[in-house]
């Protein structure tokens, strides 16, 4: 499936869709109509609007809309988004509030690289940029990224969070949710070997599998049971004339949406269907709970398919982070010489995609810090999603982390180094 057919195929079937849906739409809404009213055009009318915007919503890059913060002066501040470093995958950005002196406790946000945009992770930067300087990973979606920029696999994610976090300075505290917790935890042991100054302060791991065998899911009993030939051949295509990334070999973000949602598709059925049906009574509305949350989980991207494959076969299938044995072109990266930065790992009980056991392992690889850097919390009643943005990180997790890194970090002020960089 490599060529790039299949890829504007499954495009054009999603142009098609969206075009389908605009079309009942504008028919069904004539005002001829209206001379002999009857249910059936507000159905087919709410049918077409609930599938334009479907479908139109799973090429578009959702904005981040974080405009203004009401900070302790009771005044609004604007929030400003400034690209602090811009790579060909990924920047690193900050949300900067206009007006506020900046705050000491700073943190980087590690979105994952998983099918979806950083704006997942929306709720998460709101909770924290009360009283916090935020930066987060803004990654690029591939299909959008010239092959003349070469390859991207877990080591190149691996050296992108490693500037990252040397331009950011020792002063940062660093929480990496999900997918990119194993690769995080290695971009750390590989500052303490190679420019220990450079270390952050605080290292905490959110729902990620350090160790996939620890605790097997859905997701890791897949990762057994297909092999890396099959995956190559069943799901990696090449993006289409369309983008700029044309002929990248992808993991396309339309496959990976119709995987996530067969896994749940009965509820996301029943979703659509009573979502059209508040529509046809005329009870929708733009920003309703339905249209927010299915705005951010329908826009999806592309993976490189490098990137995906040694994720696949590397942390899942081989688990070189789990066996302490990942390395990073000719070096080999030890977890074990990481001796003071403190560690905390984040747990969800009804985690389906990262269940408990996969995350803690971490704590295990880290024989070169002392015990009372260590820490671990295990959410009852969570989810995935409810560990880092659902209720569960909001009234338990949040505070608890925060305590963590004032514990180990402190919240003081900014050294006049640090001044100088966020200037820069």
């Amino acid at each position: 499936m490599k060529g790039m057919v299949t890829y504007d195929l499954m495009e054009s079937a999603r142009n098609t869709n969206e075009w389908l849906g605009a079309t009942a739409r504008a028919m069904a809404s004539y005002p001829i109509f209206g001379l002999a009213p009857h249910p059936v055009f507000n159905v087919i009318s709410a049918w077409g609007e609930v599938t334009e915007r479907t479908f139109s919503r799973m090429v578009a890059k959702p904005d981040w809309g974080i405009r203004t913060f009401t900070a302790e002066d009771g005044r609004d501040h604007l929030v400003s988004i400034e690209t602090l470093v811009s790579r060909p995958f990924g920047d690193l950005i900050h949300f900067k509030v206009q007006g506020r002196r900046p705050r000491g406790r700073r943190i980087l946000l590690v979105a994952p690289m998983s099918g979806h945009y950083a704006t997942l992770l929306r709720s998460t930067v709101k909770s924290l940029i009360v009283d916090n300087e935020v930066y987060i990973t803004d990654w690029h979606n591939a299909r959008d990224i010239p092959v003349s920029e070469g390859k991207f696999d877990i080591e190149d994610y691996t050296l992108y969070l490693v500037d990252f976090m040397r331009h950011l300075g020792p002063d940062i505290n660093v929480i990496a949710v999900c997918q990119p917790a194993p690769l995080t935890l290695a971009a750390t042991a590989y500052l303490a070997e190679v420019d220990p100054d450079a270390q952050p302060r605080t290292l905490t791991l959110i729902g990620g599998p350090i160790d996939p065998d620890a605790a097997p899911t859905e997701v890791t009993d897949f990762g057994r049971r297909v092999t890396m030939g099959q995956l190559e051949h069943l799901i990696i295509q090449r993006v289409g004339f369309k983008y700029k990334g044309a002929g990248r070999l992808v993991y396309p973000g339309l496959l990976q949406l119709q995987s996530f949602m067969s896994m749940n598709a009965e509820r996301h059925g029943s979703a659509f269907f009573e979502q059209i049906m508040r529509a046809a009574r005329g009870e929708a509305s733009d920003h309703d709970h339905h249209n927010r949350f299915y705005d951010e989980y329908l826009a999806v991207m592309d993976m490189t398919a490098e990137f995906y494959l040694s994720t696949v076969e590397r942390i899942f299938k081989r688990r070189v982070v789990a066996r302490n044995v990942f390395t990073v072109g000719d070096r080999q990266v030890d977890i074990g010489k990481i001796t003071r930065v403190a560690v905390k790992t984040v747990e969800g009980a009804k985690d389906d995609i990262s269940a408990p056991g996969q995350c803690v392992a971490a704590l295990k690889l880290l024989t070169g810090l002392p015990e009372e850097k260590k820490a671990s919390h295990l959410e009852p009643d969570a989810g995935h999603y409810g560990i880092f943005a659902g209720k569960s990180w909001r009234n338990n997790i949040r505070p608890l982390v925060l305590d963590f890194i004032d514990r180990n970090a402190g919240g003081g002020e900014p050294s006049k180094k640090q001044a100088v960089i966020r200037a820069v």
